[in-house]
């Protein structure tokens, strides 16, 4: 059972996310919060598997929420859900650590996937976001000193690189890479080392700011 922090401060809207969800029986809300403060102190008191952070809301909004949970727990997994399918927002949310941005116009298939994708280790974004975000990421400057930081990986860790680039998750490159999921997280975390990254989310945006993907 994966357990969900709910962070919605529309109580009939955050009901009727939570009816969808629990439609999966492996998926539960355990805790919910109405703004991003309640979120931060939510998620301090459950230490959920998952949180699903709206955007704007009052007191702190969710992009404040996710930034403040996830420099206090960097493995915090944070799948946003939104109205709004801005690239300014989904930029800052994946600098802050989230693992994904989802609208709220998604069925409830396509929301348990989502929520089962980043609970798997990987990265979840809107088609429609992405097609926003790709271009800022694909033109950003290249990091320096990043040749010599990619050439210290081996073989095979860069090819684990590429897979997370491309969105897979970790069951996905256990699979196309024979490995077990153990094995492929031991190669994340020492791919984090080398490349002075924190976490997947940062790991995911370099490989296609590098173009290794």
């Amino acid at each position: 059972m994966n357990h969900l922090l709910l962070v919605e401060d529309l109580h009939l809207v955050r009901q009727g996310l939570k009816m969808m969800i629990e439609q999966d029986e492996t998926l539960r809300v355990i805790a919910e919060a109405g703004n991003g403060q309640e979120a931060v102190e939510a998620y301090e008191r459950h230490m959920v598997d998952l949180v699903l952070m709206d955007i704007r809301m009052p007191v702190k909004n969710g992009l404040e929420a996710t930034k403040e949970i996830r420099a206090r727990h960097p493995v915090a997994k944070v799948l946003m859900l939104t109205t709004f399918d801005d690239d300014a927002y989904a930029l800052e949310a994946l600098k802050y650590g989230a693992c994904g941005y989802l609208l709220k116009d998604a069925d409830a298939d396509y929301l348990i996937r989502a929520i089962k994708s980043v609970l798997n280790g990987g990265m979840h974004l809107d088609d429609s976001v992405a097609a926003k975000v790709m271009p800022h990421l694909l033109h950003a400057q290249p990091s320096k000193g990043a040749g010599e930081k990619i050439a210290l990986l081996t073989k095979r860790e860069l090819s684990i690189v590429k897979l997370v680039g491309n969105g897979k998750n970790n069951q996905e490159i256990a699979d196309t890479l024979f490995l077990s999921v153990g094995t492929v997280k031991n190669h994340i975390s020492q791919v984090l080392d080398k490349l002075d990254l924190r976490d997947r989310t940062q790991l995911a945006i370099y490989a296609i700011r590098q173009q290794l993907c």
